[in-house]
């Protein structure tokens, strides 16, 4: 049996605004609820959507914890009703629906994983957030495959770092982009074949010398707007334009449509927070199945760039607004 406080720290956001609002507070440890573990957090993941719910553009689900922050991993020290899987003392990373700037974070069974082998806290919690999104897009929504090529923008974000693996294990061609020289090299170093510095180089015309002019079978996009018609025109037939993102707007003016038709292009996107608890667990059993093992061979992993004690995550936000990061931000706990 483990002694769980009534108390613990937390990471407040009041009103929201600027990293400087992030600030150490004492509340209340949740109880989990029935098919949720009790996680005493070792570890946390930092991810642009905590930057966008601390300045108040993305409010959490109903029912979900106000507080910060989407993964984490450490030790279950407490089980709801029906959770079969996991007991007390079991070392999980967890993708949470919220509240994981804390001591103790709740989470779903079915969103939790044990950490993969020979994995310490810090490289558990740095799977859960890029893990689920990149799967669940990059092979569900844009149904890539073995042989076909991909443009990954945002090369060396925590996104980025992890698309450029998978895509590789998984037997693709990767092109990705970059803002530097330094971040372009970090491309080729997770197995990018192609970086293209998009401050220095056209990506449209960088795309077209590395296909031959035939052009990418998919493109992963989070910068949105000023990107959507050159990514329409990175596409080949049949081509499928994902987006995760809108990090410089999502509002599109004299676009034209044509191209779509003519090439028959599937543009699509998707949210993971919404999703239901069975929609999550059901990717957390594939990546379980098709991505573990990958992770326990070496084959890919998280890229740690620096991380933070718990109460100096305003300092990890400006860090990650700087965009000056290679690999994941993380927070530690204790």
């Amino acid at each position: 049996m483990v002694a769980v406080p009534q108390e613990m720290t937390l990471i407040g956001h009041g009103a929201g605004g600027g990293p400087e609002v992030l600030a150490a507070q004492r509340g209340p440890v949740p109880a989990p609820r029935a098919d949720e573990v009790l996680i005493r957090t070792m570890a946390i993941g930092v991810n642009r959507p905590d930057v966008a719910q601390r300045s108040g553009s993305y409010p959490p689900p109903p029912g979900a914890s106000p507080v910060i922050g989407l993964e984490c991993a450490g030790e279950v020290v407490a089980v709801g009703e029906g959770v079969a899987r996991w007991k007390i003392g079991d070392r999980v990373t967890a993708l949470t629906n919220g509240g994981a700037y804390a001591e103790y974070c709740t989470a779903p069974e079915a969103q939790t994983l044990p950490w993969p082998k020979g994995y310490d806290a810090l490289r558990a919690a740095a799977l859960p957030e890029t893990y689920f999104t990149v799967f669940a897009n990059l092979f569900g929504h844009g149904r890539l495959v073995a042989g076909e090529t991909v443009l990954i923008h945002g090369g060396t974000s925590g996104i980025g770092v992890t698309a450029i693996q998978l895509a590789k294990a998984f037997g693709a061609t990767v092109i990705a982009t970059a803002g530097s020289a330094e971040k372009v090299a970090a491309c080729a170093e997770l197995g990018a074949d192609t970086g293209v510095n998009y401050r220095e180089q056209d990506f449209v015309e960088a795309v077209k010398a590395a296909t031959g002019g035939k052009g990418v079978d998919v493109v992963l996009d989070m910068v949105g707007a000023p990107y959507f018609a050159r990514n329409i025109r990175c596409l080949k037939l049949d081509g499928r334009l994902v987006m995760i993102a809108f990090l410089d707007g999502h509002v599109v003016d004299g676009l034209d449509l044509r191209p779509i038709m003519v090439k028959r292009l599937t543009v699509t996107g998707s949210t993971m927070r919404p999703r239901t608890t069975k929609e999550k667990g059901a990717i957390a059993a594939a990546l379980e199945a098709k991505v573990w093992p990958l992770l326990e061979a070496g084959k890919c992993g998280p890229r740690i760039f620096r991380s933070f004690p718990l109460a100096e995550a305003a300092a990890a936000h400006r860090l990650m607004e700087s965009s000056a990061h290679i690999g994941k931000i993380m927070l530690t706990v204790g």
